[in-house]
């Protein structure tokens, strides 16, 4: 069955749209990302414009934030007071990303940005996630107690003005890196379609120290609302979010999170962190193929907004 997607300006299946929206609905469960980095690019490979993915997905992710948010909070594996404060600068992060975006589009470099920072952002992140687990899950094998470090050897910038306790965390950290990284996630969000999830949870595991599974599920509270005020901001800013993809998305989406979820308690924070890396590196490698693979047509014609 196929429908016309009126702003992408393409025709495609319904069905393999939901079963997209699915799969990486349950991959955004398990491992508390907002699956952005995974769907953007499928959608790009499907021929949708990158523009277009970029602002449509994000109605995906934030319908399977929001299915997971819920079913985290019931848990209680939220840190309401550290998603609080990463969203003080992810909201402004998500603003600077969107104005980034119509700029970059109206001088013709977007296609061209998005696609380098994938793959530096997703190769560095993911082969850094995968060595780490590789050797947390080699010293279990080996029968070796993990390295614990003592409180008072947080780095640097864990000790700057403004810190805060956060009692869910269990971390006692000063709130400027706090924000920092909020900025910085919410400005990557809005600019490649991303929810930040897979910067998001190892930035709070490595860098604050926050446990696995408290990181998974806060990350998905900022993912939630960044997600809808990049929805907004680029529905009237740059006008191009496709509503027909999005509502698509957001309904397989939303089936796959509850799944996710459910497995992503149930495994060990070695493999899951594992796991994860090793799916970021493989869509890293994936794009930089794309991009390095001679394309079938050349040259291309194309409408220049500013002549409008």
């Amino acid at each position: 069955m196929t429908i016309y997607l009126p702003i992408a300006e393409l025709p495609v299946n319904i069905f393999t749209l939901l079963a997209m929206g699915i799969a990486v609905g349950f991959i955004s469960g398990m491992f508390g990302v907002g699956g952005g980095f995974l769907m953007t690019p499928l959608l790009i490979f499907l021929g949708v414009p990158p523009a277009v993915a970029v602002a449509s997905v994000s109605t995906h992710m934030a319908a399977s934030s929001f299915s997971g948010t819920l079913t985290y909070m019931r848990r209680k594996l939220v840190d309401v007071q550290l998603g609080l404060v990463l969203l003080t600068g992810g909201l402004t992060g998500t603003l600077a990303g969107v104005v980034t975006f119509m700029v970059l589009r109206r001088f013709g470099q977007l296609d061209l940005v998005i696609a380098i920072t994938y793959i530096v952002l997703l190769g560095t992140i993911g082969t850094l996630m995968v060595v780490e687990s590789l050797r947390a899950l080699l010293r279990e094998w080996r029968g070796e107690k993990a390295s614990v470090k003592r409180p008072g050897a947080h780095p640097w910038f864990l000790r700057m003005p403004f810190k805060m306790r956060f009692r869910q965390s269990r971390i006692y950290v000063s709130a400027i890196p706090v924000v920092t990284i909020g900025f910085a996630i919410g400005f990557l969000g809005a600019l490649m379609g991303i929810g930040g999830g897979f910067l998001l949870v190892p930035a709070l595991i490595y860098l604050l120290r926050v446990p696995t599974l408290t990181s998974v599920a806060t990350s998905l509270m900022l993912t939630l609302v960044t997600m809808v005020a990049a929805i907004v901001m680029h529905a009237v800013l740059n006008q191009t979010v496709d509503a027909v993809l999005g509502l698509v998305l957001m309904v397989g989406g939303t089936i796959g999170t509850q799944f996710g979820t459910r497995a992503g308690q149930s495994m060990k924070a070695e493999n899951l962190r594992l796991l994860l890396g090793l799916l970021v590196l493989a869509v890293g490698l994936r794009v930089a193929v794309d991009q390095t693979t001679r394309p079938a047509d050349l040259y291309a014609v194309t409408i220049d907004e500013r002549a409008r």
